[in-house]
């Protein structure tokens, strides 16, 4: 399929650009309409960095939890957990990931309402170690909307100086000027230093250090928050933070580099009978890499050379993934934690999808804007494409067949994941699509009025690639690369602005172009009136016509605002009839009170080997005076398997509706989602 994609694309020229209904029909099949007008479209010469860049759109748009008024938030796991933020669901460690993802959807309101949410009355500023405010400010160099941001400028203030205080998980220590943790809610538990702390015995907890992370995203925070308040016009404030996150940045420098390791390490906080307070942890870690992911060290000979033990076999280049440290280690993947026989989670060795996310991040700053390791031939763009295609190849899970599921962490030396719990497929805790874009394809965020494009791919071994129906500062951008003139029928680097070649080079060089802001689209935001976040009874509330089903928990997933198709039967999602007999069967939704309603959109799931399939119709009734009666005049798309069906009628009042349809015969029938509007 995609090699046919790949020959009709090129057939088409850059005239014509590429054929976005084939490739995303090809890689979505019936739920290719969400994906239409929401992303941009990518091909490249590396397959697998394609294949993986359309599959983290799928985890996307899967992970995109609709709150009903609340909006939509982004989910870590499909499945609830029990550290979760209830009844959203809501985990804000990988909320900066999120963001930066999701600003690169064409569609806004995923990511507004998202930190919306984030800094609303709901929020959970302290859940985890946190860097939304930054990611608040890399949604606006996308699309140049202040309106979205300034708002929150207070609660962003708040949050920030709520980390000056001393709580359970941090806090900030006034006679070092750091901020410090346990590794645990830096989302990083069995550290170094929570590992050290206990003598070696355990590390789920503890080990409360001065970590390169949390101090990196303190700094980013507060840089974010100078902006914004730069875009009210108030540079008095933005004055206050800029100076707060030049402190930060000194510091870091000065006491958290270590010039033995050549790297940004742990101090510990915590002071026991195994370590002290202020000695440095005993290893490199991958989280050293964190502040370069948010520019905070100064472009010197001296701190480029922690780049040389990425890439080094024997500290944490393994051969399929970063390791989170070395081998050299005393206690790297030694194992603690199990649920049952099954590994959990650490971070003593395994390749993390989250920090490897950070790390090519970083890396593609420093390829951006730092001199000294180019220079110095310490990495290159090779690298940073070896490494992207390394993390891409993680994607395709060995334990299930080599299908694409990302699970929570990998032994870097095998490539096999090693947590493979109900909760870890399709995990969103690592970012993809931002390092294609904004790293490989090089599309560098500006708050100017310019954009610049500078690819970290690799010129040498990548022969092609174009991406397109990119909205940026309001404008349709395009970015293509063809080495040779073969595949798009002209060679070199191209940047097209709203459809006119606007620059080029021979050469994966740096571009920039004047770009003059323009207001993009409004964003149109629909409320599910049906939504239900919690499982416990409240309205509206979902029932069905099978008497003896007493699964609740499978009867509230049709109305808790979560979409997806997987076929793994282990996150099955929504609610399945039994086997059809040729009768007809309902799934009902009361509300509290009469409710006005005019459309719905219904999500079936379908696969033959769980012998679950849609039905082949289906009829809509709202109650009116206790007589159910059919909707006027509707309008019934046939209905769409593994995608969404909508329907419309003429607007009513009712406190209840219900969808009736007729499983097939031997089969079960899948309700995956009952969105009312």
């Amino acid at each position: 399929m995609h090699l046919r994609l790949l020959i009709l694309s090129w057939l088409t020229g850059p005239a014509l650009g590429l054929n976005a209904t084939e490739l995303i029909q090809g890689y979505f099949g019936n739920d290719s309409p969400w994906y239409a007008d929401r992303i941009p479209i990518f091909e490249s010469s590396a397959s697998d960095i394609q294949d993986v860049y359309y599959y983290r759109w799928n985890i996307f748009r899967a992970h995109q939890r609709d709150l009903g008024s609340d909006g939509y938030i982004s989910t870590e796991f499909l499945n609830d957990v029990g550290w979760q933020t209830q009844p959203s669901a809501l985990l804000i460690d990988a909320a900066n990931m999120h963001l930066r993802e999701g600003r690169w959807c064409r569609d806004r309101r995923f990511k507004d309402d998202y930190k919306n949410f984030l800094f609303g009355p709901n929020k959970n500023p302290y859940q985890f170690s946190e860097s939304m405010a930054d990611g608040a400010w890399q949604g606006y160099l996308v699309d140049g909307v202040a309106d979205t941001i300034t708002g929150l400028l207070d609660t962003m203030q708040e949050v920030y100086n709520g980390w000056n205080s001393t709580m359970t998980i941090g806090g900030y220590d006034t006679s070092k000027n750091l901020y410090w943790i346990q590794p645990l809610t830096d989302a990083t538990e069995y550290t170094i230093a929570s590992i050290d702390a206990s003598g070696g015995y355990d590390g789920f907890g503890g080990g409360y250090a001065f970590r390169p992370s949390i101090n990196s995203y303190q700094y980013a925070n507060a840089l974010a928050i100078s902006n914004i308040a730069s875009l009210t016009g108030d540079e008095d404030l933005a004055e206050q933070y800029k100076d707060k996150a030049a402190a930060i940045k000194t510091v870091v420098q000065e006491t958290l580099w270590n010039s033995t390791f050549e790297h940004f390490i742990d101090r510990f906080h915590v002071d026991n009978e195994n370590v002290t307070y202020w000695d440095f942890i005993r290893g490199r870690e991958l989280v050293g890499y964190v502040p370069w992911t948010h520019d905070l060290p100064d472009d010197t000979e001296e701190f480029a050379q922690a780049w040389k033990h990425l890439l080094d076999s024997e500290k944490l280049a393994g051969s399929h993934g970063l390791r989170t440290n070395e081998p050299s280690y005393e206690y790297f993947m030694r194992q603690y934690r199990y649920e049952g026989d099954k590994r959990e989670c650490q971070w003593n060795g395994p390749a993390w999808p989250y920090q490897t996310t950070q790390t090519l991040a970083a890396l593609a700053n420093l390829l951006d804007h730092y001199n000294n390791a180019t220079e110095a031939n310490i990495i290159s763009k090779a690298d940073y494409t070896n490494i992207l295609k390394q993390y891409a190849q993680l994607h395709y899970n060995q334990n299930r067949g080599g299908i694409l599921d990302l699970e929570e962490d990998y032994d870097a030396d095998t490539g096999l994941p090693i947590v493979g719990l109900t909760r870890s497929p399709h995990y969103f805790h690592s970012g993809f699509i931002d390092l294609v874009l904004s790293g490989f394809v090089g599309i560098r965020p500006r708050a100017d009025d310019k954009l610049e494009i500078n690819p970290a791919a690799d010129g040498n071994s990548i022969s092609y690639f174009r991406a397109e129906k990119i909205i940026y500062h309001g404008h349709e951008v395009a970015v293509q690369w063809d080495a040779s003139g073969d595949r798009y029928g002209e060679k070199g680097l191209i940047v097209e602005v709203d459809g006119n070649k606007a620059a080029n080079s021979d050469e994966l060089a740096r571009l920039t172009v004047d770009i003059p802001r323009q207001t993009p689209a409004s964003v149109e935001r629909p409320i599910a009136l049906s939504v239900q976040q919690s499982p416990t009874g409240e309205y509206p509330v979902g029932k069905v016509s099978v008497t003896d089903d007493t699964n609740t928990d499978a009867i509230h997933a049709a109305i808790d605002g979560r979409v997806w198709f997987f076929p793994e039967s282990d996150i099955a999602n929504g609610w399945d009839t039994p086997a059809g007999n040729g009768s007809e069967i309902w799934y009902q939704i009361d509300f509290e009170n009469s409710t006005k309603m005019q459309s719905a959109e219904i999500a079936f799931f379908a696969n033959s080997t769980q012998e679950i399939d849609a039905p082949s119709d289906y009829r809509i009734q709202t109650s009116q005076s206790g007589q159910w009666e059919d909707v006027s005049n509707g309008k019934f798309d046939k209905i769409l398997e593994n995608g969404i069906t909508k329907a419309s009628w003429d607007a009513v009042s009712s406190e209840s509706i219900r969808l009736y349809f007729t499983p097939k015969d031997g089969r079960k029938a899948r309700l995956v989602e009952l969105k009312v509007f």
